[in-house]
């Protein structure tokens, strides 16, 4: 059996949320099906890079052009949202968020495109998979699919050792620099909380960034504000071993990995009670609403002084994170693709 597969966004120094599901399911699928084999293929503006990448020994890297493609495989499975116009005996889309179709989150330009892409590929799809139910009840209502078709794998995560470091007075937030992620409302909470505590911003600039920046330049806590933009994993890693508190107030999330990335690492969190982040973090983080400045600050204060409640969320937080595998999305995965195939029997 052959299985091509969109590679194109496992291949970077900065993998973003897309970029680490789609790595983690390529090389899972691999690994854990020696039988299969599989074309990782990539965009034109990805290939070079991908040429210096090592593959398992039952994949073969290709180039993601029409023309190029390989016409035998049995399936071919989009992996952020996109499918070739070339038609496969049998394809899959994964979808991440819909949020560019419901928010004023980026340029009509781009939205377009985005929604033409989105629709064309539910439409072709075989079957589509969700990384939510919020997700899945996206696709549902502005694509038009019928439920059936739809599959909710949650993405993973790698569990890391606890640090064995001093957690310090530090909020933190993860995420680029944009206006879904609700950054000036989260510095205008911040404001009300006591001079011992920092705000650290790690991300890069995203839509909308020069005027939230400008508003934390014009804050009144901006010398306990931390703007870091990008940071590399193991910088990133540094933080959430030490910070005390992690504050992520978006406005909407297919999934919300740094959520999960904040509860594996054992740091209490505050967070939206809206789109996907509930289904994330369960009782495991305290959940307000992202348009409201007081109850995002009465969040963070409780936090700042309570220790108690800080421990708990901490223990509640990593529990709720090994609930969530790369191994076990790789299974569900491949039971969608059996589904799909028709395979009833087999690993």
């Amino acid at each position: 059996m052959l299985i091509a597969l969109d590679a194109t966004y496992s291949v970077g120094d900065a993998l973003s949320g897309v970029g680490l599901y789609s790595h983690e399911i390529l090389h899972g699928l691999a690994a854990g099906h020696p039988e299969t084999r599989f074309d990782f293929c990539y965009r034109p503006h990805r290939y070079l890079r991908a040429r210096r990448l090592s593959l398992p020994g039952n994949a073969r890297r290709r180039m993601l052009l029409e023309p190029l493609l390989p016409r035998g495989a049995d399936l071919f499975h989009g992996l952020n949202q996109r499918l070739p116009r070339l038609p496969y005996r049998r394809a899959i889309a994964t979808f991440h968020d819909l949020f560019v179709m419901t928010g004023e989150y980026s340029t009509a330009e781009f939205r377009a495109r985005f929604t033409e892409q989105a629709r064309a590929a539910a439409a072709r799809a075989d079957a589509i998979i969700a990384v939510s139910a919020f997700t899945k009840s996206q696709v549902i209502d502005l694509l038009d699919v019928d439920a059936a078709r739809i599959h909710v794998v949650h993405h993973g995560i790698r569990q890391l050792p606890a640090a064995e470091v001093a957690r310090e007075p530090v909020i933190l937030s993860v995420g680029a620099i944009q206006k879904r992620k609700n950054i000036a409302r989260l510095v205008e909470a911040f404001e009300g909380v006591d001079g011992g505590w920092r705000l650290v911003l790690a991300g890069s600039n995203g839509y909308g960034a020069e005027e939230i920046l400008a508003r934390i330049d014009k804050s009144p806590a901006r010398e306990r504000i931390l703007v870091m933009g990008y940071i590399s994993p193991a910088e990133l890693a540094k933080w959430y071993a030490s910070a005390s508190i992690f504050a992520f107030p978006s406005r909407d999330e297919g999934f919300g990995m740094p959520v999960l990335e904040a509860m594996a690492a054992g740091i209490p969190v505050v967070t939206s009670d809206r789109s996907a982040l509930p289904e994330v973090a369960g009782d495991a983080a305290l959940l307000v609403d992202p348009d409201s400045t007081e109850a995002l600050r009465a969040a963070l204060k409780e936090l700042t002084v309570d220790v108690e409640l800080r421990m708990e969320l901490a223990r509640r937080g990593v529990r709720r994170a090994r609930m969530f595998t790369w191994e076990r999305a790789v299974r569900e995965t491949w039971d969608v693709y059996r589904k799909v195939l028709g395979v009833n029997e087999g690993p």
